[in-house]
């Protein structure tokens, strides 16, 4: 079977890495165009690329795929990627977390199938796994669903799930889904080769929308209940990382605990800081032990380590 694969970050990568190690041959990989990163924003290529250089695998990277788009740089790029798809010879595309919208041109050439990192029809859209840690979800998984031009509502060629475990971050989900993902779309291939797949329609009920996550969102608002915040702290990490400022300044906060027990101090407020019990802060509804903390410039550090070099001792977060 010959398979195009279509894909940007690291949860993306690790199918393509899986599907090429299980012997599937990929003539072509689309991936978002280079982007510009870190402090010096240098252009950076995606972990698709990147693999798919390291192997040999030829890589296309356009603006668009929409041939109406009303930008011209976009629509010949988006004719030009359409035309190479027409004169590659190959049985299906695997798409996951491209970054663009596959039109109706692209998805009647041959079949199109996706990783999604939900329990469809849960957490359709851009940033299902944020959404389902931040939300409070107990399981979650990865759906292999067939593509049409609707945002992931194609039916259904496999459902795994997992369990989301108390201490799971975005960081850590995140690569459990990619290893499960990689795992389901070789075996969905294997089973196509041998006989047709029966596709089932996603459930009218339970639809809800991941979107995408704003850098907005980072900020905590310390009124709201520590159940709530602790969350959100696992849901943004890696990305954008919860935060809240101290006299100022921005502390990026990675990890915390939550405490039931209230406090008659404002939220926000540092209730302690020292070795013995740690960096507690209140809260509309309870309180947040921080675990793990950084300011700018500086490491992510154990909560013992940040009080030496950034005393939080009477002050209070906003």
């Amino acid at each position: 079977m010959k398979v195009i694969f279509a894909g940007t970050p690291e949860f993306a990568a690790t199918a393509l890495k899986d599907l090429h190690e299980a012997g599937f041959e990929i003539p072509l990989v689309l991936t978002q165009p280079d982007r510009p990163a870190g402090r010096g924003m240098q252009l950076h290529a995606s972990a698709v690329k990147q693999y798919a250089q390291q192997h040999g695998i030829e890589v296309l990277q356009p603006l668009s795929l929409r041939m109406d788009s009303k930008d011209p740089q976009r629509a010949a790029e988006a004719k030009a990627a359409h035309e190479r798809l027409l004169a590659t010879d190959y049985d299906v595309m695997v798409v996951a977390a491209y970054g663009l919208i596959l039109p109706r041109s692209t998805l009647d050439i041959k079949p199109c199938i996706n990783i999604h990192g939900s329990l469809l029809p849960r957490w359709r859209g851009a940033a299902p796994i944020h959404r389902a840690i931040e939300a409070g979800d107990d399981e979650t998984g990865v759906t292999i669903m067939q593509m049409e031009e609707g945002l992931d509502t194609g039916p259904m060629l496999a459902i795994e799930r997992t369990p989301i475990e108390a201490g799971d971050s975005t960081a850590t989900l995140h690569d459990k889904l990619a290893k499960l993902g990689g795992k389901m779309i070789v075996e969905t291939l294997r089973k196509m080769q041998q006989q047709p797949l029966e596709a089932v329609p996603q459930p009218e009920a339970g639809v809800t929308y991941a979107a995408k996550i704003a850098k907005e969102e980072a900020a905590l608002d310390f009124s709201q209940p520590a159940l709530e915040l602790g969350l959100k702290i696992r849901a943004f990490n890696p990305f954008p990382g919860a935060c809240g400022q101290v006299d100022g300044t921005t502390i990026k906060i990675w990890a915390a605990e939550v405490l039931e027990a209230d406090s008659k101090e404002a939220p926000g407020q540092v209730l302690a800081a020292d070795a013995q019990h740690g960096i507690v802060v209140a809260c509309g509804n309870g309180s947040l032990r921080l675990t793990e903390l950084q300011k700018p410039g500086g490491k992510r550090l154990p909560a013992a380590e940040f009080i030496k070099g950034f005393p939080l001792e009477g002050k209070r977060f906003v």
